[in-house]
């Protein structure tokens, strides 16, 4: 054997690691039971190193954002699993595309998104005017429909004004959770949960969605008395405000499904907190992510938790023994972790973070007034290396 203390470090760890045995399956077992020695090894083993993370997420009472990409309100992740996590008080904060919320009010309207062949003929499926997402189809007419929803809710008195795409989400989720409660929808669509539960939800591009252009066209049609209007650094500010109280608070954890705009988007409020208002933030302590993407090309949807400490985007320790890039299609295997999450019989009461938004941006305002000469200073002379 080496002298070398590394190596005899090295050793010491290997021989003091969990040893690869598993038991047999015998079909009696619960999901938690499953996840906890069934899934010893490759994406096996970050799903059940997943299942403890959340586990630890949600009985840590650590403050939970979630960010989801994608088209996963059309495949009914949101149905399956969002919003019971949303109702069991597991997730605080959510950050998603236009699309998800969009496509989610089909059904409040009663129609139906069906499974088709991905291969089943494209310029076929235009002609019959159905369109299509990946193996999920619905009729043009539903996109119509909807646009009307949209439309006439976004021209209400109560949305004529400069907002966030928080507070913007919250009403619409508000109205919303009154029309669907008068139709007797059979579950509440996410927007209205969210605003049931108290959860914000941002949206990092909301003009890359079919919700803003019903903006456009009021717009056009209605001129100047059509006076919504999106406010984006007060957005990212009420972002960095509730990463910041969180922080304050207790723990934070960050769940990613799948990567894209609402990934960054979330992650973003630690370098804002940190690089742009210098202020001590430490990054998410726990950092779980789903996606598919290889790691090697640069891509933010990829980036892991290491990468992303390098921003400050997470502490140290999370990267140490509290992250987890699970290689895998979230709808293959989030299921799964819910199921397994709710067997525990975990459960908690919503923080209302909606509610407590407007104490979050009062501390940090409160917070970077002290610092308001320093913050100008660095706005007001070139860099030196370009004097």
């Amino acid at each position: 054997m080496s002298d070398d203390p590394q190596t005899t470090e090295v050793l010491q760890a290997f021989q003091t690691s969990p040893e690869v045995r598993p038991r047999a399956i015998t079909g009696q077992e619960t999901g938690l039971d499953l996840l906890s020695f069934a899934f010893p090894a490759f994406v096996g083993r970050q799903l059940r190193e997943a299942a403890r993370l959340m586990r630890e997420s949600v009985s840590g009472g650590h403050t939970v954002f979630c960010t989801m990409s994608g088209a996963m309100t059309p495949a009914g992740l949101h149905r399956s699993c969002i919003v019971p996590l949303l109702e069991r008080g597991m997730i605080d904060v959510l950050t998603t595309t236009g699309a998800n919320l969009y496509h989610d009010a089909h059904r409040t309207l009663g129609y139906r998104i069906r499974e088709i062949a991905p291969d089943a003929g494209d310029t076929i499926l235009r002609a019959a005017r159905i369109i299509r997402i990946y193996d999920l189809a619905f009729t043009e007419d539903v996109l119509l429909r909807t646009d009307r929803l949209f439309g006439w809710l976004m021209a209400q008195p109560e949305f004529q004004r400069s907002m966030t795409t928080v507070q913007f989400h919250n009403l619409l989720g508000k109205r919303l959770h009154e029309i669907e409660t008068r139709l007797g929808v059979d579950q509440h669509s996410l927007l209205a949960t969210a605003w049931e539960y108290g959860v914000p939800i941002f949206v990092g591009a909301p003009q890359d969605g079919s919700i803003f252009l019903n903006a456009v066209r009021l717009r056009a049609a209605l001129g100047d008395s059509f006076r919504f209007s999106l406010d984006v650094a007060a957005d990212v500010h009420a972002m960095a405000a509730l990463q910041w109280h969180a922080q304050n608070a207790g723990q934070t954890a960050v769940w990613i499904l799948g990567g894209g705009v609402p990934k960054n988007y979330t992650l973003q409020g630690e370098p804002t907190l940190s690089q742009i208002f210098e202020l001590d933030a430490r990054g998410f302590d726990i950092d779980l992510q789903f996606c598919v993407d290889p790691v090697d090309n640069g891509a933010l949807s990829s980036c892991p938790a290491g990468e992303g400490h390098t921003w400050g985007k997470v502490s140290a320790e999370c990267v140490a023994s509290s992250s987890m890039y699970v290689h895998a299609d979230v709808t293959a295997v989030f299921p799964w972790l819910v199921h397994a999450l709710f067997q525990s019989g975990m459960r908690r009461d919503s923080k209302r973070l909606m509610d407590k938004l407007p104490q979050a941006i009062a501390r940090i305002d409160a917070d970077l007034a002290v610092r308001r000469e320093a913050l100008k200073a660095g706005t007001q002379e070139l860099p030196e290396e370009i004097r």
